[in-house]
């Protein structure tokens, strides 16, 4: 049987910082921040926190969605984090593992990538359980950038936020979303435009805004016509949320119906890998959704697109 994605948890950090108080520190102005940014505040992780607390109080509200019994068969935990808790040694998929006290035969392992984590992970995920005959599968998004972004970095300090999300994936005949056909794109001599310097993260914005606004809305139509579809038939398009900016300019290019292009990072900011979960699970409940695209962007430079299709 198909193995697809059938529940989705999210947790975001409660401490917030409000960039309507910085608009001295950084020159700005509220048009700009509403417009261009589109994040009223940041989340943040508490100093006593880690990716691995993040990812179980995300597993915490999957409990509350998923039967225990079929949770108790656990058969492969992947994480996808560029900041590992203890520098990924060991690997925090089998420290989850370890918290939840999942069953031993279980595979375990940790995967690097940013903002387009979430598509490449889900289909890695999927077709490694597919081959080995996996079942039940947890996989984890979680990217707490408050680590190494410089708060005096307009650039950075008021765009990311922190959020972990929990994606289970097992056998689906019906509800549940699978992955049909994916488009990846990479560009690393462009790698340096989002990377780490140092300990601090460093992002040439107009580099990272030109990449997404030309090869995103390449790659979401070169999509469609793999899958013989048309915009229309699309429920919703869920894009990476690198800002409103972002957002809006593909959305424009693409002419897509704003009622059909999410936007949710006014209340946390862009949570890199999680960004796509926390949108994806507003709709797992709502049968009437059909098709939807997802799209990551970012960190490599990189894209990954795929069109979810409810199984029915």
């Amino acid at each position: 049987m198909k193995l697809g994605l059938t529940a989705i948890a999210s947790y975001v950090p409660d401490d917030r910082i409000d960039n309507y108080s910085r608009f001295s520190e950084f020159n700005i102005d509220a048009k700009f921040l509403e417009e261009k940014i589109g994040v009223a505040t940041v989340a943040r992780m508490k100093s006593t926190e880690s990716v691995v607390d993040l990812c179980l109080s995300a597993y915490a509200r999957l409990k509350e969605k998923v039967e225990a019994s079929t949770l108790d068969k656990i058969d492969c935990i992947v994480v996808c984090t560029q900041n590992p808790d203890n520098g990924g040694l060991p690997h925090n998929s089998a420290l989850i593992h370890g918290h939840i006290k999942a069953n031993s035969h279980c595979a375990c392992f940790d995967i690097s990538l940013g903002c387009s984590g979430f598509v490449h992970g889900l289909n890695v995920v999927t077709a490694f359980m597919e081959a080995n005959g996996l079942q039940n599968g947890l996989f984890f998004t979680c990217d707490p950038y408050s680590r190494i972004v410089d708060m005096s970095d307009r650039n950075t300090a008021m765009i990311f936020g922190d959020a972990a999300a929990v994606s289970f994936i097992r056998p689906i005949k019906e509800g549940g979303f699978t992955s049909k056909i994916a488009r990846y794109y990479t560009e690393g001599q462009r790698a340096g435009a989002l990377c780490k310097k140092g300990d601090s993260l460093h992002m040439d914005g107009r580099a990272v805004f030109n990449f997404s606004a030309t090869v995103v809305p390449q790659e979401i139509k070169a999509l469609l016509d793999d899958c013989h579809l048309s915009i229309e038939e699309i429920d919703y398009f869920f894009l990476h949320q690198g800002s409103k900016y972002i957002v809006d300019t593909i959305r424009n290019r693409l002419s897509l119906p704003a009622g059909k292009v999410y936007l949710k990072l006014k209340d946390q900011g862009n949570t890199v890998s999680s960004s796509i979960p926390l949108m994806l699970e507003e709709v797992m409940d709502k049968p009437l959704i059909k098709k939807v695209i997802a799209c990551g962007f970012g960190v490599g430079l990189s894209v990954a697109t795929c069109l979810l299709t409810r199984n029915e």
